[in-house]
């Protein structure tokens, strides 16, 4: 008996001890899941810190100021050649280029002022200057001086690199495009007051002011030059064409001619701008005459903005204002004032455009240098030159470079730091007057073929057209989604459920990629076509649904027996596809006989809504797909897990199915179908490739269904490719991925605090 007590305690302590080590194990285990979960929480927070801190940290460049330091100051090289007219810089800001009002050109280095080279304009004996012109920096650096006998010569300034012994070395030197002998502007030797000129690859333009005599008064004179390369010719011979403005010259103090040699713009001491036509430069047009300048006072300076779009004007008050060409309301062409910058109190010295942005360089009669950009209207430098008046001015090609001579006979050379003057807050989110628009919009266009383009980086239409695609897809999405969810958790049978579930979720695992190239080639033509019968399905597939229900209670008992119960709506299926077929087939016949053609142009027609063919309607079909299996499956799962109890005792105390699930299911579940259609949302709002492949991506903001649009996500997949790293371009791309970051950020947070306080509200259910 003994023995077998001894046995039965042994046994009793072994299982204490294994009892023992399962229990510590797992303890173990638990502190192992629980320690993992928090370091998975906390890994997911840093990451998502890191990502925040590092867009913040690239887009950060984009509005930190601009910097001006003064690198030396020196004496004018070789004073006794003459003032300085024009102060030139090259690109890699090693050699300046002095001109005098001797026609002499000193070349000198940019850092110490040495003196380089001295070259002399070939300049007839008996001939003084009486005029000067810069041409577009652009062209070379060409120069004209207009003589006193009616003639005029073109000067070139070019620099030369080579690299020998693998060191830098640039040449400077002078060319003469329209050949060293001076060209007759004036043949009575009238002398050239003044001149303007542009020169380009196979034309030339030449507009001079001809001084007063007492043989006749002022004139304004055209002489155009123009290449033509015969066939069996190894030169090209030139030919020219004369003409004389029918304008009072006498008070014009500027002469401007756009790079296209469209356009001519003469500028009165008074104020007045004439805006002539000259594409024909026989018979030139006057476009438009008028005040540019409030009364009191005069224009002290003016310059081509780059592009040769934009005039930019100083006056003695001190405004420097933006005037471009723009189509009225009569569809007729006058200067518009697109904006005014107030530089200073005193009047404008010199506007030095910069030669591959919309940026440009000011110096006033206070000794105030300024940089601006016209497009952000941002004042990026502001500095006090410190000496006497200045003379001249100039910023390099790169426009990290500038130059200040003042009358004491000093050249002030400083380094400028402005790597991204195109961006500032009102230029991203404000309607911008952008060069050759009517008025300001909201453009996205970041690029183009030539230097002389604008950036435009208004990032609003990028976040309308994603709320726009968000906003269409879920129209599609929430009704069906919900609806579904409620039908198959709540009144659908298990077994049936069990194959309707897994079979849309399973719809979230299709591609996006695979959804957008099936909206784009398939469904967006599909849709054109029977645009009709879209809108037909809307009326005709409930009207089916309805029609099928009615019948349904006259169908014999036998048949109805047959159907096991909780499958009728499986039959709905074969009439709401047979519903739709009609749909579409009778919709090309009805609205021919309804519209007498096509509802796209009865739209057109009527209400002047055009019609692309990827467009929002598309967009919200597709994305519409793709976002129901997710608010679809999240919503199902939250009205399914309703406590039975609380079902059963509403129906108990005689309320009925619909409700019992208005009043105590959709209650109780609201925060779990609150989340699934906020997750919803954010898959809408961040989804690319459907928006991409099916849109067109027109960053156009237009509400109507049938435009097109381009949203966040789409435009950094389509436009990161392309852009130059750390170019400003790269960064605002960077910038709308912080956008589209804090906007999920901000609307998930707000939705789960939202959720949590349903939660609260209804937990007591």
């Amino acid at each position: 008996m003994s023995k077998i007590n001894i046995e039965t305690n042994s046994s009793s302590v072994l299982q204490l001890s294994s009892g023992g080590n399962h229990e510590r194990w797992r303890l173990i285990k638990d502190a192992i899941a629980r320690y993992g979960v928090i370091a998975g929480g906390l890994g997911i927070i840093f990451a998502i810190a890191l990502i925040f801190f590092y867009l913040l940290y690239v887009v950060y460049p984009l509005f930190i100021s601009a910097t001006a330091q003064s690198v030396n100051q020196y004496n004018v090289p070789d004073p006794a050649l003459g003032k300085t007219i024009l102060l030139e810089i090259e690109e890699q800001n090693e050699v300046a280029a002095r001109f005098t009002e001797t026609g002499q050109v000193v070349f000198f280095a940019v850092a110490t002022g040495k003196t380089l080279l001295n070259e002399v304009v070939k300049i007839p004996e008996g001939a003084k200057i009486i005029s000067f012109s810069q041409g577009s920096p652009i062209n070379e650096g060409a120069v004209i001086y207009g003589l006193s006998d009616g003639k005029a010569v073109i000067v070139k300034h070019q620099y030369k690199v080579t690299y020998p012994n693998n060191i830098r070395l640039i040449t400077p030197s002078l060319s003469y495009p329209m050949g060293e002998t001076p060209l007759v502007i004036d043949e009575s030797g009238v002398p050239l007051e003044k001149i303007a000129v542009k020169i380009g690859d196979k034309a030339s333009t030449i507009v001079a002011k001809t001084a007063v005599t007492s043989l006749g008064g002022s004139k304004i004179r055209i002489s155009h030059f123009e290449k033509e390369q015969s066939l069996f010719a190894d030169e090209a011979t030139l030919t020219r064409t004369d003409s004389v403005l029918n304008y009072s010259a006498t008070n014009v103090a500027e002469i401007l001619i756009d790079k296209e040699e469209r356009n001519l713009y003469l500028l009165n001491s008074n104020g007045q701008l004439g805006l002539f036509d000259i594409v024909d430069k026989s018979a030139p047009v006057l476009i438009s005459e008028q005040n540019i300048v409030e009364a009191g006072h005069t224009i002290t300076s003016s310059a081509f903005l780059n592009g040769d779009l934009s005039l930019m004007i100083g006056d003695s008050s001190g405004l420097v204002s933006q005037w471009s060409k723009v189509r009225d309301k009569l569809n007729q062409f006058s200067m518009q004032k697109i904006r005014v910058f107030k530089v200073s109190d005193k009047p404008i010295v010199s506007i030095n455009p910069e030669q591959r942005r919309k940026g440009f360089m000011t110096v006033d009669a206070d000794d105030n240098l300024g940089i601006y950009h016209s497009t952000s209207e941002r004042e990026m430098i502001k500095e006090s030159l410190d000496h006497s008046k200045p003379v001249a001015a100039a910023i390099s090609p790169r426009a990290n470079a500038v130059l200040v001579e003042s009358e004491d006979g000093k050249i002030n050379y400083w380094t400028v730091d402005n790597k991204h003057p195109e961006v500032s807050l009102r230029s991203l989110w404000q309607e911008v007057w952008y060069e050759s628009y009517p008025k300001p919009d909201y453009i996205w266009q970041s690029s183009s073929a030539n230097s002389d383009f604008e950036p435009k980086y208004s990032l609003t239409p990028l976040v309308f057209g994603t709320l726009k695609a968000a906003f269409y897809a879920m129209l599609v999405a929430m009704p069906l989604a919900l609806m579904g969810a409620i039908y198959t958790a709540y009144f659908m049978t298990p077994k049936m459920r069990q194959y309707v579930k897994p079979s849309i979720e399973l719809m979230g695992a299709l591609p996006t990629v695979i959804l957008g190239f099936l909206a784009g080639l398939w469904l967006a033509p599909i849709i054109e076509e029977y645009l009709a019968g879209l809108f037909a399905v809307f009326m005709l597939v409930p009207l089916g649904v309805i029609l099928f229900a009615f019948a349904w209670q006259y169908l014999p008992k036998v048949i109805l027996q047959k159907i096991p119960e909780g499958w009728e709506s499986a039959i709905l299926i074969p009439v709401i596809i047979l519903s739709a077929w009609f749909a579409f087939t009778v919709s090309v016949p009805l609205e021919a006989f309804l519209f007498h053609g096509t509802l796209r142009d009865w739209f057109k027609t009527e209400y002047g809504i055009g019609y692309d063919q990827r467009n929002a309607l598309v967009v919200g079909i597709a994305m519409g797909f793709a976002v129901i299996p997710t608010i679809f499956s999240i919503a199902e799962d939250a009205i399914f897990s309703v406590p039975k109890h609380l079902t059963v005792g509403s129906l108990a105390l005689g309320a009925t199915t619909w409700q019992t699930m208005i009043n105590v299911v959709l209650l109780t579940a609201s925060p779990g179908i609150f989340s699934a259609v906020m997750i919803g949302m954010g898959r809408a709002v961040g989804e690319t490739m459907i928006v991409l492949m099916a849109t067109g991506n027109t960053p156009v903001m237009d509400l109507s269904v049938f435009q097109g649009l381009r949203t966040l996500a789409a435009n950094i997949a389509v436009e990161m490719p392309e852009s130059a790293v750390d170019s400003t371009h790269y960064r605002v791309l960077f910038l709308a991925a912080l956008v589209l970051f804090m906007f999920t950020f901000v609307f998930n947070t707000l939705a789960e605090i939202i959720r949590q306080r349903l939660r609260e509200k209804y937990s007591s259910l």
